[in-house]
């Protein structure tokens, strides 16, 4: 009898067959990427350009690369702190040296680095990281860029070390409130930033679907320029006075994002002091920081993408080395370092993408903006800016998901905390490193948490220990303790129904305590086939260790 033919699968989708549909949504993300690539450099304290450029690689190319068809890269938020904190240091410790060059041989290096973990099929390791610490770098990550960024909203500026940046924002909102004798037009600033903030929150909730597809930081960007270009007689006629700063910066005076007239002249090749470079350890440092953290933010943010959509799954290693590729180029020409990035693969997502046409376009779209349209960068007032990325830190800092962490484990939502805290206090990679600490210890302890039941039946002769849990080396001197705490000369029945797992030095105490139980006229009773079975793993019947 014949078999029944297989069918085939369905035909994957085809840039050809997708084309319209690509287009539309490559020129969503092109408009959510825009605000946020010049937002984010500006927030690193560098030009503008810095940022488009690594969306325009994140795009034409490791669009073109990517393991990841429908994920979209560019410059991250969660990548600010480790920018920030790189150029202070590198400005302290290499004074004669250009910071941006140092950072971006550090980039250069980290992308290098991605590739090889990516040649090397390490792809999968960089997801095995534990949620509470994922969580809890974002919050802190969140609360940094919450910190430096508030100032922004009124034109002030943050100091550097952010303890001091978050204790100091009561003051910065001050200023709003208080214009006299002021060097800027905080208030004017302020009022755009909270134009911007209102609009960021209540845009989806209250427009029509079909303007939905919108993003939120668009409308308010746009809001932000079109009050600052022609609100001036309303402010006057309510009565308000506009600083002396409207001279110089037109409109309402306030500060606006800075852009060469050319992307060309922005964009060169960083030139390397010398090889002696990369002998100072805060290059390696900072590179196998922003590796690390970009391809565990990347490979994360590619299994979110892969649960929402049918097509093709994310092929990790290339990923991580298309990744590698992006951040190599970036780094040569001193751009800012790029992951995969959630926003901006979301809105790719909801706008009906189907393959990865709609990446690799959307970098198209933000080369010609920025080469064909400068003077249009250069009227968004940065209060607009700083409002979107003190809302996407809130969202990072996700104090809804603390609170129900602490619901489900405690212990959890105190490594969360810890993680975030660190950051703040310290930075992003001590942060990390003790939150994943703290998982391991926690890991530990629960592993090794062994109950033991005593049961005595004096008048059969007999006496029951109940082991429940992971019977492990840690645990040792409870078992040994409870074995000699038994009558000789009786029967003892070791109970193992709800034991996890033995590991040898307790598999060793069993079988010398037997020898010496039996030899005083005692009867030891135990389930060896399934001690062993908890010792080997699932292959015990094969007489092979479990994997």
């Amino acid at each position: 009898m014949s078999a029944t033919p297989t069918p085939n699968p369905p035909a994957l989708p085809t840039a050809g067959s997708t084309f319209v549909t690509d287009l539309l949504a490559s020129l969503v993300v092109f408009m959510v990427a825009l605000p946020l690539c010049i937002g984010i450099a500006q927030a690193c304290g560098l030009p503008p350009e810095a940022g488009i450029v690594t969306g325009v690689v994140g795009g034409l190319i490791v669009g073109f690369l990517a393991g990841s068809p429908l994920q979209v890269s560019g410059p991250a938020a969660g990548l600010i702190v480790l920018v920030v904190n790189f150029l202070a240091d590198a400005k302290a410790q290499v004074p004669g040296t250009s910071p941006v060059v140092l950072l971006g041989i550090a980039i250069g290096i980290a992308g290098l680095l991605q590739i090889t973990a990516g040649l090397l099929r390490l792809g999968p390791l960089f997801r095995a990281a534990p949620p509470a610490v994922v969580e809890g770098m974002l919050a802190g990550i969140g609360l940094t860029i919450i910190a430096k960024q508030f100032h922004g909203l009124v034109d002030a500026k943050a100091p550097e070390k952010i303890l001091e940046a978050l204790a100091t924002i009561p003051e910065s909102a001050a200023l709003a409130f208080n214009p006299e004798g002021a060097t800027a037009n905080h208030t004017e600033a302020a009022i755009l930033g909270v134009i911007a903030a209102v609009i960021l929150v209540v845009w989806k909730p209250i427009v029509p679907n079909r303007l939905k597809i919108v993003p939120a930081a668009v409308i308010a960007v746009l809001v932000a320029v079109l009050v600052n270009e022609f609100g001036r007689p309303v402010f006057e006629a309510l009565g308000m006075h506009i600083g002396p700063a409207a001279d110089t910066h037109g409109g309402l005076g306030v500060l606006r994002v800075q852009v060469s007239s050319s992307l060309a002249d922005s964009v060169k090749p960083i030139a390397c002091p010398g090889w002696e470079i990369l002998t100072l350890g805060l290059i390696w440092k900072a590179a196998f920081t922003f590796a690390l953290i970009a391809s565990a933010e990347t490979l994360l943010c590619a299994v979110a993408v892969d649960t929402k959509h049918n097509g093709p799954r994310t092929n990790f290693d290339r990923e991580l080395v298309a990744q590698g590729v992006g951040n190599t180029i970036c780094g040569v020409v001193g751009a800012l370092p790029m992951t995969g990035v959630i926003v901006r693969s979301s809105a790719n997502l909801e706008a009906g993408a189907k393959t990865r046409l709609s990446a690799i376009m959307h970098g198209l779209w933000l080369l010609l903006f920025v080469s064909l349209l400068p003077g249009l960068l250069a009227r968004i007032p940065t209060a607009a800016l700083a409002a979107i990325l003190v809302n996407t830190g809130w969202k990072l800092l996700n104090l809804p998901g603390l609170r129900k962490l602490w619901k489900e484990s405690k212990s959890e939502a105190l490594i969360f905390v810890a993680t975030a805290g660190t950051i703040v206090g310290a930075d992003l990679l001590a942060g990390v490193v003790l939150g994943v600490v703290l998982s391991a210890l926690k890991l530990l302890v629960r592993f090794s948490h062994l109950r033991i039941g005593r049961t005595d039946e004096f008048e059969h002769n007999r006496v029951h220990l109940h082991l429940e849990g992971a019977a492990t080396f840690l645990r040792l001197p409870v078992l040994a303790k409870a074995l000699e705490a038994v009558p000789q000369g009786l029967e003892l029945h070791i109970h193992l129904d709800e034991v996890q797992y033995v590991d040898h030095a307790i598999l060793n105490l069993l079988v010398t305590f037997q020898k010496q139980y039996e030899a005083t006229g005692g009867q030891l009773f135990i389930d060896w086939e399934q001690l062993h079975a908890h010792f080997y793993g699932s292959d015990a019947h094969n007489g092979k260790p479990g994997v």
